[in-house]
């Protein structure tokens, strides 16, 4: 068989709702096998991250970082995805980096957004105006489509800029004001200190934290830990990894047994809302499980394309 290449063409066919029903099945799988390397030279980066699942297939993941393109006017970040038949290992397609990343890092909140968050949730808060914010703007209505979004940045051009070009948005240089008066937060930044306050929040709220993907970066400070029942996408990427929870385990803010379900306890119930008053917060570290779940969910798409 001739390998696929999967690129943009195919977005206008793609659904959110039908990504994370495909991120749930590939839950009820055998649980994935997956594994990160890094290469380094100076600032530049070379990540590979590789998954499988039984009865899915495999993937291999290439990152390259390398931090001065963007005075090259190029980008710094760029890539290529290759995903492996499950039964006889052939390569099934090669897909658009950009895309993959794009899906599943949104669908990734969007699925912890659909078990955690309250279904009657109207208000959302996005923390962050840069390319994620905007595909959570996208994924957020598919799921809750009358709901009207508020953006904060720190840059406030960036955030007028966005609501203009996004419907049912407006933009706010009151953070405080705006994750009080949410039903979903959601933070999308680069930063390593924490912006989102737990003391600014109250009960009935979901947080779905994006951004912070270092050992050194924070989103929310040690209150909103505190106040929030717990969860990840997946222990494996998340707890010893990124500094979300890497950091307040360390000092003894949390502990591992706060963190009360993964993604796997989808099926079980065990990752749910436990109670309509409950502050609920998600961290999504990502993994090529999920890029995994997401391409091949690109390619019964792409093979439907061809039947039609």
């Amino acid at each position: 068989m001739t390998p696929s290449f999967i690129g943009p063409e195919i977005e206008p066919q793609l659904d959110w709702l039908e990504l994370i029903a495909a991120i749930e099945t590939g839950h009820r799988l055998s649980k994935a096998t997956i594994t990160d390397s890094f290469l380094y030279r100076g600032q530049d980066t070379l990540l590979s991250r590789a998954a499988w699942i039984d009865g899915l297939g495999s993937l291999v993941k290439t990152a390259t970082i390398f931090p001065q393109n963007s005075a090259k006017n190029l980008p710094n970040v760029n890539g290529a995805v290759a995903l492996f038949a499950d039964a006889t290992g052939e390569l099934n397609a090669m897909l658009d980096f950009h895309l993959v990343t794009k899906w599943k890092t949104a669908g990734d909140s969007l699925f912890a957004a659909s078990k955690l968050a309250r279904p009657d949730s109207r208000r959302i808060t996005l923390v962050g105006a840069g390319t994620v914010a905007r595909s959570m703007h996208s994924a957020y209505s598919a799921l809750f489509p009358d709901a009207q979004f508020t953006v904060w940045n720190r840059s406030p051009e960036a955030a007028q800029n966005m609501a203009r070009t996004l419907p049912r948005c407006t933009a706010t240089e009151d953070l405080q004001a705006a994750v009080s008066q949410a039903d979903i937060i959601c933070t999308a930044t680069m930063s390593t200190e924490p912006v989102l306050r737990g003391a600014w929040l109250r009960p009935g709220q979901h947080m779905d934290l994006i951004g912070a993907f270092r050992p050194d970066m924070r989103e929310a400070d040690d209150v909103a830990l505190q106040r929030a029942a717990l969860f990840v996408d997946n222990y494996d990427t998340t707890l010893d990894h990124i500094g979300e929870l890497k950091i307040p385990l360390a000092a003894g803010v949390i502990q591992r047994n706060d963190i009360r379900a993964d993604f796997y306890g989808a099926a079980t119930g065990a990752f749910s809302r436990p109670s309509d008053d409950a502050i609920t917060l998600c961290k999504n570290g990502g993994g090529a499980h999920l890029d995994l779940m997401t391409s091949g969910y690109f390619l019964i798409k792409w093979q439907q394309s061809q039947e039609n």
